[in-house]
């Protein structure tokens, strides 16, 4: 199997955020539309007794050694950790990294659609009679942000407040941590794996920044892009002359019909000792070509 060339992985994933970044500014919608989808979606858990972004945005707010550590993680983790666990799915399991990669832009691009259809206001931007702090503007003295999301101060016009719906932090967290725990071999990234999503659901509620129902609709993003991931890369096939289709396992599963076989059936399907076989394999040849 052929590793995918490091610089056009830079190039597209660049690509992608850049596209990313700019349809989710363009897509800011109307604030009035945006506070009234809040109220809705608050009111909704509240009718549910859902809403647990309640009380832990006034625990955060009234500890700050929970509040200004949880936001120092909403503005910085899902710009290190999820590319960190590309590079490492490019290096350790190159068999798999073709597929997580477009799951996870795929995901994203549902996103930013998910953006343009519902413009939500976050609970922190919610009048302070529905009882939110934003704890990003409360302990902003701790860090690069100021009063606009975790942007740094004087950048804040060049970001999307209203893109709460769905929450992409958790749902990079998630993919993150499918992947450690999948693809992980040591008990430390599986047990991160769980971590780290779980975490950042906290986080994402108790700064404010989310509602409990934008965190799971985080999660139904990751899953519609899961069901995708096979089509959009049968159709990069077709565009990029079948470049995913050479990093992947053949279709015949591994049925093969050698000289004097009539039908592939004279021979045994692979066995799972046989896949578990070749990932190490394949991980030994890429650690030899490092």
């Amino acid at each position: 199997m052929r590793r995918p060339r490091w610089w056009v992985e830079l190039i597209l994933i660049a690509v992608v955020y850049a596209a990313y970044s700019a349809g989710r500014l363009l897509a800011r919608g109307d604030a009035g539309a945006a506070v009234d989808h809040g109220l809705a979606i608050l009111r909704f858990e509240e009718r549910l007794a859902i809403d647990f972004e309640h009380p832990l945005n006034r625990l955060f707010t009234a500890t700050p050694a929970l509040g200004i550590p949880a936001d120092f993680a909403y503005a910085s983790l899902h710009y290190l950790v999820t590319p960190a666990v590309l590079v490492w799915l490019f290096r350790r399991r190159p068999a798999r990294y073709l597929a997580a990669r477009t799951w996870l832009m795929t995901s994203t691009l549902l996103g930013l659609v998910g953006f343009a259809l519902l413009p939500t206001c976050p609970p922190r931007l919610l009048a302070a009679g529905h009882g939110f702090t934003d704890t990003m503007a409360h302990f902003s003295a701790y860090g690069w942000w100021g009063g606009e999301a975790s942007a740094p101060r004087g950048l804040g016009g060049f970001t999307n407040q209203y893109a709460a719906m769905p929450s992409l932090h958790v749902g990079w967290a998630l993919w993150c941590g499918v992947m450690l725990w999948r693809y992980g071999r040591s008990p430390l990234l599986r047990a991160l794996g769980v971590a780290y999503p779980l975490l950042t659901l906290l986080v994402v509620m108790g700064t404010a920044n989310h509602y409990f129902l934008d965190a799971v609709a985080g999660a139904a993003v990751m899953g519609a892009g899961l069901l995708l991931t096979p089509r959009v890369r049968r159709i990069a096939d077709r565009i990029f002359g079948g470049e995913s289709s050479r990093n992947s396992p053949p279709v015949s599963g591994g049925w093969e019909t050698s000289a004097g076989e009539r039908i592939p059936g004279q021979r045994s399907a692979p066995t799972a000792a046989d896949d578990t076989a070749a990932d190490d394999t394949a991980d030994s040849s890429a650690a030899s070509t490092r």
